[in-house]
């Protein structure tokens, strides 16, 4: 790498680029909206029905880029900041992808690790742990970051190993009830005694954590996390595990 006159190396002329959630959703929405559109203007019947519902499908397509290329990640920024880490944390983030919420966490972990569990699948575009690690040198922060391919119903560290651990709409992705619940059971094994637990998913899910775990706070994070619009509206599960009373077994 090249350097600047002060010794000092420029910085990397990347970006992170972490791709679209779920790709076919917005392609789907907005190729039916340009359908609907075209066909309003060549009928004379239902014009200004079939003209609404073009742009509506437009309309939540653009709502859904919007929030995957950039509402989601402002929205990280300001709860990692209203979080308020030390720097020292150990943080786990659980269906890290291609690292959106691992890296902006990294960036406050100057003498921290954030560490990334995922099975990498193909619900993220172009995802995988070389495009992880690659995000992160580009951000700056490789040196703090690693991955691990892991399922998060049976997470390969041991109980208590992490500060923090957060997971951003990637939960609900587990099919059975079962075995979502297993994973908020290992996210919870894995932080230590007054560790922070922050998992963003669709409201009904992140409401269902919460019970199942009785307690935690609730809290929508608003439109610039709609996938699309209000229906799809993701609300954040804050839960910070209770401390063993001094003299007890923790077991």
């Amino acid at each position: 790498m090249s350097k600047n006159f002060n010794g000092y190396p420029w910085p990397s002329p990347r970006r992170p680029r972490y791709g679209l959630d779920a790709p076919a959703v917005p392609a789907v929405s907005g190729v039916a909206g340009v359908v609907c559109c075209l066909a309003a203007v060549r009928w004379r019947r239902d014009r200004i029905t079939t003209a609404a519902a073009g742009a509506g499908l437009l309309t939540s397509a653009g709502v859904y880029v919007h929030t995957t290329l950039r509402g989601k990640l402002r929205i990280w920024e300001r709860e990692l900041d209203r979080a308020g880490l030390k720097g020292d944390e150990q943080l786990l983030d659980l269906g890290c992808g291609r690292g959106a919420v691992l890296i902006e966490a990294a960036r406050r972990l100057p003498a921290g690790r954030a560490v990334g569990a995922d099975l990498w699948s193909r619900d993220q575009s172009g995802n995988g742990p070389e495009a992880a690690l690659a995000n992160a040198a580009a951000a700056g922060v490789a040196d703090r970051v690693e991955v691990h391919t892991a399922d998060m119903t049976a997470l390969p560290f041991a109980d208590g190993s992490f500060d923090v651990v957060t997971s951003a709409l990637a939960i609900h992705n587990i099919r059975s009830a079962e075995g979502r619940y297993r994973a908020v059971d290992e996210a919870m094994r894995v932080l230590r005694p007054g560790g922070r637990l922050l998992i963003a998913d669709v409201w009904p899910m992140a409401r269902k954590y919460a019970a199942h775990i009785g307690q935690g706070t609730l809290r929508g994070l608003g439109p610039g996390y709609w996938y699309g619009g209000p229906w799809f509206g993701v609300t954040l599960l804050h839960a910070v595990k209770k401390r063993w009373p001094a003299g007890t077994d923790s077991c």
